[in-house]
Order: structure tokens, then sequence, then C-alpha cells
């Protein structure tokens, strides 16, 4: 009793600790070139794709001075309870993507949820993913699209001490998946536990699945690769998806990527992470590239060339044919 009383009291004291504090987390590894880069303020429409961390005000002294000689006597042991406060909140971050509601679900009552084509309860959705994309608010469009934000931390995560690392892998997951099977009690009334574990392994199959699909894309540096990966996933495999709408998923993708680079491990371990608005990818993919049109450019002119050298042999063959009439006359 008295060890579950003092874990709760750390917990506590860590997480006012991460509110409070904006110098906590130190790692072996910094992505900034200079001692000390501001975390950049989000705009008025929140336009820019870089994720940016929100601004801590200094807090309670005595708080942040008690949570410091913690983990300095026992920096393994808070370490846990640092990443549970900070992936609790970015998890919430990740989920609010692609947000949906299901306003026709009563307790204990399936009957008049509509459904799609391929059996999903049909929600009500806002937001980029659902009014730009087109897609469906279902839980399987927001497990993926959470998933997508989730896989953005996890390649930061991956920077991190290694001591540490698995630590942050293993809260990331384990949040999503309380709110994952929360959100089958309250939105969809799946009351089953055993249905609920069904979907739950089946989700971390497509967590395993979709790390190896995003890591080729980024291992291999093409697009095409990347973009694969997002259209089996995010799109569900859609044969008619909009390409451009493609393409501005694999930009915001590698926004996103370029952003947390750059973010120092101090914002990241605070939990105050917030994903910008990927509106203005699509504005980008819609730029005509110059490269990929120079060759076409090279096609055409060695085609109007050879059109020229043809138009010319033709006429000096003409004019060699009227002499040879005119001697034979």
């Amino acid at each position: 009793m008295t060890s579950n009383a003092n874990c709760l009291t750390c917990l506590r004291l860590l997480r006012k600790q991460l509110r409070y504090s904006p110098h906590l987390h130190r790692s072996a590894r910094s992505f900034s070139l200079s001692p000390s880069v501001p975390s950049p303020k989000p705009s008025a429409e929140k336009d820019a794709i870089a994720p940016f961390s929100r601004n801590i005000a200094a807090g309670n002294s005595f708080l942040r001075l008690a949570a410091q000689k913690i983990r300095e006597k026992a920096p393994v042991t808070t370490e846990t309870y640092i990443a549970y406060a900070a992936c609790e909140v970015l998890v919430k971050e990740c989920a609010r993507q692609a947000d949906y509601k299901m306003p026709q679900v009563k307790p204990n009552d399936r009957s008049e949820i509509p459904q799609s084509k391929y059996g999903e309860d049909l929600g009500v959705g806002e937001g980029w993913w659902y009014e730009v994309l087109g897609l469906r608010p279902t839980f399987n469009t927001w497990a993926q699209v959470t998933f997508l934000h989730m896989y953005f931390l996890t390649v930061r995560i991956r920077t991190l001490p290694p001591t540490t690392a698995p630590v942050w892998h293993q809260h990331l997951l384990d949040h999503f998946f309380y709110m994952a099977e929360d959100r089958m009690v309250q939105l969809h009334a799946m009351n089953a536990r055993s249905v609920r574990n069904k979907y739950l392994k089946d989700l971390f199959q497509q967590w395993r699945g979709l790390q190896a699909g995003y890591d080729e894309g980024l291992g291999t540096g093409e697009d095409a690769v990347l973009a694969t990966a997002l259209w089996r996933n995010i799109f569900n495999a859609d044969e008619d998806v909009d390409l451009r709408l493609l393409g501005a998923v694999v930009s915001y993708t590698r926004g996103v990527l370029a952003g947390l680079e750059q973010m120092e491990d101090d914002a990241l371990a605070t939990g105050e992470v917030v994903f910008g608005n990927p509106s203005s990818q699509l504005k980008e993919v819609l730029v005509q590239s110059r490269t990929m049109m120079a060759p076409m450019r090279e096609e055409v002119q060695s085609g109007t060339h050879a059109a020229e050298a043809k138009a010319g042999e033709d006429k000096t063959r003409v004019n060699g044919s009227s002499s040879n009439l005119g001697r034979n006359g």
C-alpha cells in the first residue's frame, strides 16, 4: 500500500514538473546546430506543417527542484513516470487529427448505426483528413491517421538514448490501445471483451506492418515507395485515389519528420507537441516541377529537330525529282 502511494505521489510530482519546467530531459543527441533554438510559435491559421511545442510558463520552483532531486537519485526509475505522462499527452494529440463522433450510437444498441460498403460503422468527422481527402469517418480511418502521427513520434523517439527509448515506445503504444479500447466501447457499443481483443490484436499487427512500410519509404528516399505505403494504410488501397492528395500526404509526412528532427528533447519530454495543418501541402504539390518538365522539353525539342530534318530531306528529294523531270522533258 505504501509503495503504491509513493508511486502515485512521484507521478503527480513529475507531471507537475513537466508542465512547469521546459528543461528536463537531456539526451546524448542534439539536432540543433546552435546552443538553443526557440520553438516556433504557431500562426493564427496554423498552416505550417512542422510541429511546434507550446510555451510552458515557469512555475513553482519548489516542485521543480524536488522533481529534479528525485531524478538525480533514481534516474532509471523516474524515466518511466516522465514517459508515461508525456506519452499520454502525445497520443491525445495524435488521436485529435482525425477525430470523429458517433451521434447515432445509443448505449447497448447498434441498430441505428449506418454502415459503409465495407461493413464499417460510419460516424461524423470534420477537418482536413475528412473534408479535403474525403476519407470515411470510421474507426479504421481514425486508427490509421493516429498511427501515422504516432509513427512520426516513433522516429523521433528512436534518437533518444538506448536505455530510455524502449520505455517511451512502450508507453506510446499502451496509451493508444487504452484509448482505442475505450473508443470501441463508448462510440461503437462494442461491449464483448473477446470481440475487442480480436480488433486490438489486428491493430497491433497493422502497427507493426505500417512501421516496416513507412521505414522502407524513408530508407529508400523514394517518394513513390513512401506514397505506396501511405496509399495502402491511409487510403485503404483505393484505386481511384487522387494522386495530388496522396502527394500532399507524402509532403506532409516529410515536413513533419523534418520538424521533429529540429525539435529538442526537452520539448518532446513535456509532451506539448502540436501538429500543424497539412492543407498548405496541397498547394505545393500542385506547383509544376521544373525537373519533371525538363525531360519532356528535351523530348519535344528532339522530336521537333527530327521532324525538321525529315522535312528538309523530303524537300531535297522533291526538288531532285523535279530536276530529273525537267531534263527528261
